[in-house]
């Protein structure tokens, strides 16, 4: 019996996918283009291309009539036919993995801007911060605040205790 999904129609719609056999397909022609055109930019095949073509001419241009598949007096209409053939997929899967990278692209510049956007609200909460910490430290009591304060106690002790000190001896 085969496997239903754990997703029933009591599932939020979002939630709720339909799975159909080969989904991902796209997904996998995507990557095939972007190998495809990733490859094609290479120096590689453009040098393996010139030696594939470079013997073609070569040995349908020099071997006898009766052995070339490609023969030089109809202009290599069968090369000419291949490198056609190429052309025209190579052209739409390039394009196909432009369109990913454009998408990538989108994310990321979306991405960094959300994280600019974040960046600059912290920088401007720090700022906030900052002139609170400022604010809060006028308020504070300096040092040479506290030395006179504490001058001026103790002078009053001092003062209190000379005080005391005369009215002792007179009792």
């Amino acid at each position: 019996m085969a496997r239903r999904s754990e997703q029933g129609l009591d599932s939020p719609k979002g939630l709720r996918t339909l799975r159909r056999r080969g989904s991902g397909g796209g997904d996998r022609v995507g990557r095939f283009s972007e190998g495809f055109a990733r490859a094609m930019g290479t120096s590689y095949f453009l040098v393996g291309m010139t030696v594939i073509v470079v013997v073609w001419l070569v040995y349908n241009s020099s071997a006898p009539a009766g052995v070339q598949f490609d023969p030089r007096a109809t202009n290599f209409t069968l090369l000419t036919l291949i490198l056609s053939l190429q052309a025209s997929y190579a052209a739409p899967l390039i394009l196909l993995a432009q369109n990913r990278q454009d998408d990538r692209d989108r994310v990321q510049f979306e991405q960094d801007r959300q994280r600019a956007e974040r960046n600059l609200n912290d920088t401007e909460y720090l700022a906030r911060e900052v002139v609170a910490l400022r604010l809060a430290m006028r308020d504070l009591a300096s040092k040479d605040f506290i030395r006179s304060e504490l001058r001026a106690l103790l002078e009053e002790l001092e003062k209190d205790r000379g005080t005391a000190a005369d009215e002792k001896p007179g009792a």
